[in-house]
């Protein structure tokens, strides 16, 4: 039979950050980039994993671009999947008003959260995607911070300014699907990052590592 190769997490130590109002992480009223690279710096200096090379994806692109802007030792190398470090649309604060919206009643099934969330968001993915932050069962609820994250989305949106260049190597990776780094994003990624070099995923949209896990980790590795 044929060897399996090792992954990159067999290969190294692999750290992966819930941020703030995400996941098993804390919840906070503040969320803006500054505050979330300072977590990310402050867990792997915890877990004595700096220098190291940086990762994000989409909102986590962003907190990795500005860390690697105002701590820039904590990098050695950074990989910004399908972001840039730009204004976005409002486009997420009407999922987020859905979500804040809906009734949420003890019992209720995670079928039956899709099927409230169907009207305000059409696309299955987008819920699928958005529902694995619902807790189902006798205390149904949201185990993220949603009311944190909708109240910080204009934050999100935005990017920071400020912060001397990185020169460390940057990998910018997006899905040729996508339309969240598109050509004229790149002035503003050559003026942060002068070390910059752009890549794509024929294959995948914007979660690149799901539609096509394969191509981002031999891009990345």
């Amino acid at each position: 039979s044929a060897r399996r190769c090792c992954t990159p997490a067999e290969r190294r130590r692999v750290v992966a950050l819930d941020l703030r109002n995400h996941g098993a992480s804390g919840h906070a009223a503040r969320m803006d980039y500054d505050a979330m690279a300072a977590d990310v710096a402050e867990t792997l200096r915890e877990l004595r994993a700096v220098p190291c090379a940086l990762l994000g994806h989409s909102m986590g692109g962003k907190a990795a671009m500005r860390l690697a802007l105002t701590e820039p030792e904590v990098a050695v190398r950074l990989v910004v999947a399908d972001i840039a470090p730009v204004q976005y649309p409002p486009h997420y604060r009407a999922y987020a008003a859905a979500m804040l919206a809906m009734q949420l009643a003890p019992g209720m099934t995670r079928a039956a959260a899709d099927a409230a969330l169907a009207p305000a968001i059409p696309d299955r993915a987008v819920r699928a995607f958005l529902l694995q932050n619902f807790r189902s069962g006798a205390d149904p609820g949201w185990t993220c911070g949603l009311r944190e994250i909708a109240d910080a989305l204009p934050a999100i949106e935005g990017f920071p300014p400020g912060g001397a260049p990185y020169h460390g190597p940057v990998l910018v990776l997006s899905g040729a699907r996508s339309e969240y780094v598109r050509p004229q994003h790149r002035l503003p990624f050559y003026a942060l990052f002068p070390r910059a070099r752009f890549a794509s995923l024929r294959n995948a949209g914007h979660w690149l590592h799901v539609e096509d896990p394969d191509g981002f980790v031999a891009a990345v590795d």
